[in-house]
């Protein structure tokens, strides 16, 4: 048996090498529509390629992959969702924000909500607004009086309630005519042109203040060592202990097995946490937006605390997947933990020059 060279490389790697470099190509020169642009770039973050790298050889900067990829997916849900082939073949050239707008909702809701956008013709902005109006209006166990399960109605509603909360007559009236646009139902019309001649206001409960912490400091960052156990031990207890490779930007610790840890700070509100645990998320997976770059983040969810307060946001179920959801009155289903943290990774300018400590002395 003749021994590979010792630079030779594996049969399975150079294929893996040649598809990748063929859909690297293909982005380049743009070949396909939107759609097979964000297949390609998920098969090559798969791959092992990270969003820089795929930005010089194709042109494609990360915030246009992740629309793109995400963007993708969603359509491709569309597919097995049977909406029109009218609204497929839309979306199949066009609308790449419009779809990444509607990755929160489940894959009914997202065909309800494609076919009522591209009934409508509405951009991303009055989208991402569609969007927030059926995850909100899913919440409702039993519907809102004079409101159908259609989502016209469910936008109507959410324009409704605005509506009610605005004493700006002219902001009103703009809202007014929103909901009549899309109200589906004789009812909901009616429940909105009520309006028209009832002036009373409703206070808006403000939604409360997310609560991000932001690792500063290279302490805020510790190193998690495996335990060998208590002497007297042997070669073999040393050696049974597995290797572990932190994963950034957190430091998360994986094994062989199915668990894995995160280290985080000995904060106050962690140490007064009952039951914590981890789940980690982009920081677009709220609710609202807090700020313009989407990025990794680590939530703490304390599973104890399961009683609605409504300065606080709550982990709920939504279409069989955890969400993350604040509540202005008491909802209809059960809350699964509260959000006591929301912790973004550290800025390092440069990580290099961190390595070097006789460059940071000078």
């Amino acid at each position: 048996m003749t021994d590979l060279p010792p630079n030779a490389q594996n049969p399975e790697e150079n294929a893996t090498n040649d598809v990748a470099q063929e859909l690297l190509r293909r982005l380049r020169q743009k070949q396909g529509n939107w759609v097979e642009w964000g297949t390609a770039i998920a098969s090559l973050l798969k791959t092992g390629y990270n969003p820089q790298e795929i930005f010089e050889a194709t042109g494609f900067e990360p915030i246009q992959q992740n629309q793109v990829v995400v963007g993708s997916q969603v359509y491709n849900s569309l597919e097995n969702s049977g909406v029109s082939a009218e609204t497929r073949s839309h979306y199949a050239t066009r609308g790449s924000d419009v779809l990444y707008e509607l990755r929160l909702l489940t894959q009914e809701e997202r065909a309800a909500a494609a076919e009522l956008i591209f009934f409508h013709n509405v951009d991303a902005d009055e989208a991402r607004d569609i969007a927030k109006a059926l995850k909100e209006f899913s919440y409702y166990r039993t519907l809102p009086e004079g409101f159908s399960a259609h989502p016209g109605d469910a936008v109507a509603h959410q324009v409704w309630k605005l509506a009610r909360q605005n004493a700006d007559l002219q902001q009103r009236s703009r809202l007014i005519a929103k909901g009549l646009r899309f109200a589906h139902t004789p009812a909901a019309r009616q429940k909105i042109e009520q309006l028209l001649t009832d002036f009373t206001t409703v206070p808006q409960r403000p939604a409360p203040i997310l609560p991000f912490y932001r690792l500063e400091f290279e302490e805020q960052l510790p190193r998690i060592l495996p335990v060998v156990g208590e002497l007297p031990l042997s070669r073999q207890d040393l050696q049974a202990v597995p290797i572990l490779t932190e994963i950034e930007p957190f430091r998360l610790v994986k094994f062989s097995g199915e668990q894995a840890w995160v280290p985080l700070p000995g904060w106050q509100v962690l140490l007064a946490a009952e039951d914590p645990v981890v789940i980690l998320a982009n920081s677009d997976r709220f609710p609202i937006q807090t700020q313009s770059q989407v990025g990794p983040v680590v939530v703490v969810v304390d599973r104890a605390k399961r009683e609605w307060d409504a300065s606080s946001y709550f982990v709920v179920e939504n279409g069989g997947e955890l969400d993350f959801q604040w509540f202005e009155t008491e909802p209809e289903i059960p809350l699964l933990g509260q959000i006591i943290i929301i912790v973004r990774p550290k800025k390092i300018l440069d990580e290099e020059l961190t390595k070097d400590s006789w460059q940071i002395d000078e």
